[in-house]
Formats: C-alpha cells, structure tokens, sequence
C-alpha cells in the first residue's frame, strides 16, 4: 500500500497522522483516507473533488499533473506527500 504523510501545517487543522492507503491512483488513494478521516477531506479538495488551488500533492517525489480528476498513477510503494502550497511575492 502507498504511504500517505500530509506536512504539519495541515495537521494543525486537521490531526492527520500518516497512513497507509491501497489504490491505483491519487484518486483512489486519497478516497481511502478520507474515507477513514472526513475532515481531511474540505482541506484537500474542493466541492467538485479537484485538488484545492493552494494545495499540493507528489508522488514518489514528483508533482502530480493532474489536478481535477488526480488520475495519476500510485505504485503499492509509493510515498505521496500532501502539502499546502505557498505562494505570495
């Protein structure tokens, strides 16, 4: 299964401890561990399920490409990281 660790500045809002998640996609996997912590859920994506605009998710080190239906693919070993992104001047 892939690990998932969501960055501490989400955990502030939402306790969120890494998890294990199956799935073959950022989808499948992120559907896994909302479903086990629904509050997770507002802070990542938006009411259509498209990643949020100040968030960001990588998979085994790489940015995902897709941000509406995060149809990227997930190995059983790989480590996704979610992360608000920062922005500003």
């Amino acid at each position: 299964m892939a690990q998932v660790v969501f960055t501490k500045n989400l955990q502030r809002h939402v306790p969120s401890p890494p998890v294990s998640a199956p799935g073959h996609t950022v989808r499948e996997v992120l559907e896994y561990v909302f479903n086990q912590n629904p509050r997770l859920r507002g802070y990542v994506v938006n009411e259509r399920g498209s990643l949020r605009k100040h968030m960001s998710i990588f998979v085994d080190g790489e940015l995902i490409t897709d941000r509406t239906t995060l149809s990227d693919a997930v190995q059983s070993e790989s480590e996704i990281y979610v992360m608000q992104a920062l922005s500003g001047g």
